[in-house]
């Protein structure tokens, strides 16, 4: 499992949804769909309408990957920070029941409040 102790995942940047919705497809349960994606590096996160998918590409070649599922109905509060004129980063941070908190960097294009939204319509 990816190490979410330290509160921070990777610096992620708008991706197309549909090659990812395609890796995943055989994680997905009956009626889930990718809604948004976002990519670092090698890693990843997608948010689908069920859970959060987190997706970290291990070793030299990517082939081995970790897939941390976070499901909404285990989100107890969450927090989204919009980029500023210096700062041009936006921030989301989740408290997951058992889990505790995860924090995610978005490069400053991201619009955070749909994603703010999105888990929003999903939580509450």
């Amino acid at each position: 499992m990816i190490d979410f102790q330290n509160g921070l995942f990777v610096k992620l940047g708008p991706t197309d949804p549909k090659p990812i919705a395609a890796e995943l497809g055989p994680l997905l349960i009956d009626g889930e769909s990718v809604y948004l994606a976002f990519k670092g590096m090698r890693d990843y996160v997608t948010f689908t309408n069920k859970r959060l998918i987190a997706v970290n590409v291990q070793g030299l070649t990517g082939k081995k990957r970790d897939y941390s599922s976070l499901p909404y109905s285990k989100i107890q509060a969450w927090s989204i920070e919009t980029a500023g004129r210096f700062d041009l980063d936006a921030e989301l941070e989740l408290w997951f029941s058992g889990l505790g908190k995860v924090r995610l960097e978005f490069r400053g294009q991201v619009d955070i409040r749909t994603i703010g939204r999105l888990i929003g319509n999903h939580v509450l």
